[in-house]
Formats: structure tokens, sequence, C-alpha cells
């Protein structure tokens, strides 16, 4: 006999429900502060006191572990989650079983570098390399970051942010090549990041500052062009060492922030590996990345 097959939504469905009855079975009452009388058959928690708990139907909620078509609201899913007692990532895995996306709380918490991202940023001793937190502040940089793009340390509150670099700051306007183009796309790529901190006070009070600052900014911003994070090739004129070209990326960091390390790779075409040793042998032995 052929082994029944099932369509992907159906297997989804049946692993959503699964997962479900795994989570109310480690559960014990006494977990949730309910008394046990009787001897209980049922592992865990019965399906009618998830229900009573999470606020819905038992029958609806018996559908919905079997695999059946129902289809439960970000709300419910929830309120199932806090039934359940899931934890962060036990929340998402729920989320995405459903097809639901699972609402954001953005929370400006202080951002902290730990200590093996801070090693690996080091490592990369070639690799111009900083990382940048949720509204593009430079956290962390590398020697080879500080010798292509200037000294971060020298830098303090909002002059450390890469939007008010590239804006505002004369050196930079001089460093990058095709100035305007990627002043656009940086704009157009934070303003879509920002879209999960609207309202949120230190980006506020950086975008007023970037109107008062920025003719460009003050006249792209209302526009509200929308990109993602620019990749690719990066060419820029240094003041000592001349035209360089380098491949760059941007990493996210799976730490449930919005830090990303953006690395630099310096290309053969303008000579750019033999010119960034040099600079690197040039840095005063005083200077230290952060």
């Amino acid at each position: 006999m052929d082994a029944v097959t099932h369509s992907p939504e159906d297997s989804r469905r049946r692993e959503l429900g699964a997962f479900l009855r795994s989570r109310r079975e480690r559960l014990s009452p006494a977990d949730i502060g309910i008394a046990t009388g009787a001897r209980r058959r049922t592992p865990g928690l019965r399906r009618e006191e998830v229900a009573m708990i999470a606020g819905v139907g038992t029958t609806w909620y018996t559908w919905l572990e079997q695999g059946r078509d129902v289809r439960p609201s970000v709300e419910v899913l929830t309120a199932l989650s806090e039934a359940l007692r899931l934890d962060a990532v036990e929340k998402r895995h729920l989320f995405i079983l459903a097809g639901r996306q699972q609402p954001e709380r953005r929370v400006a918490a202080p951002e902290k570098i730990d200590g093996t991202l801070l090693h690996m940023l080091q490592s990369l001793v070639l690799q111009p390399a900083y990382v940048v937190g949720r509204r593009w502040d430079v956290l962390a940089w590398n020697d080879a970051a500080a010798a292509v793009f200037g000294d971060y340390g020298l830098l303090e509150g909002d002059a450390r942010n890469i939007v008010h670099l590239v804006f505002t700051s004369p050196h930079h306007r001089r460093l990058l090549v095709d100035w305007e183009e990627l002043a656009r796309v940086v704009l157009a790529s934070f303003r879509a990041e920002s879209a999960k901190y609207v309202g949120d006070p230190d980006f506020e009070r950086l975008i007023a500052l970037m109107m008062r600052s920025s003719p460009e900014f003050r006249d792209w911003w209302p526009r509200r062009d929308v990109a993602r994070r620019l990749t690719g090739i990066k060419h820029v004129r240094h003041p000592t060492a001349g035209a360089m070209a380098f491949e760059h990326m941007s990493l996210s960091i799976d730490d449930g922030s919005d830090m990303r390390l953006i690395v630099y790779t310096p290309l053969a075409e303008q000579n750019s590996i033999a010119k960034l040793k040099q600079l690197l042998e040039a840095q005063p032995a005083e200077r230290r990345s952060a």
C-alpha cells in the first residue's frame, strides 16, 4: 500500500498540533496552580484546562491539536504561549508553525558587545569591520576600520552614528566616492530598519538633529524611500592611501538584538590590500580599537 502523503500545509498543521500537545503534556497542574483530585490519566494538563487558561473553546483547541484546518489569530497564539509557559524560542517556533508574524516588542535596552563577538572583530586584521546597534551607532570597531574610516574613539554620542557621519562629516563626504548615491541608500536603509522603532525617543532625537544639520537629509527624509541595507562594492578616496576598493556586507548578530557586524574586504583593485597593510603599519602604537 502506498504511503499516505500530506500537503506542506497539512504537515505544518500536524506539526503545530504535536508541538502544542508536547508543551501541554510537560506541564503539571501544580505548575499553574490547579489542585489535583482523583488520579489523572492524562500526562500534564488536560486540553480543557489549557483552553480555559487561554480563554478559547475546548473543542476548538482540540481541533488545533488534531491538526485540523483552524487558523489561530496572533492574539490567541499569544494567549496559548502564556498558558503553556513557552519561553521566547518556543513562542517564536509556535508562531512560525502557525504561519503568523510574531508581534515584536522593541525595548531600548542597553547594547553590549560580548567577549566572543569582540574577539572575532579584532581577529579581522585585514578587514575593516565594526558593530552597529539598532540606531546604527558604532559600538565597536577594529584597527583596520580606524585606519580606513577614521578613529571612532575620537567621537562621542550622536557623532559616532553612521547616518550622522555620512551626512554631516566633511571627512566622510570626501572619503566616499559617489557620496550622493551612497547617502541616499544609507538613508533609505535606515528608514526601513527604523520602522520597528517608530516613536522611540532616541530615534526621534537623532532624526530631529539630522533635519537641522543636513540639507540633504532634510530634503530626502520626507520622501520616505526605503531600501535593503547596502552590500556590494564601496570605493573610497583615502586622504593618504588614495583610491581603495572594498567588498562589504552586513551580518545580523543572532542574539535577539538588532546589532549587526559590518565587514569590508579589500580587493585587488586599486592595490587596496597593500594600501591597507601600509595604513595599519603607519597607525600610532597608542591607537587601539574599542
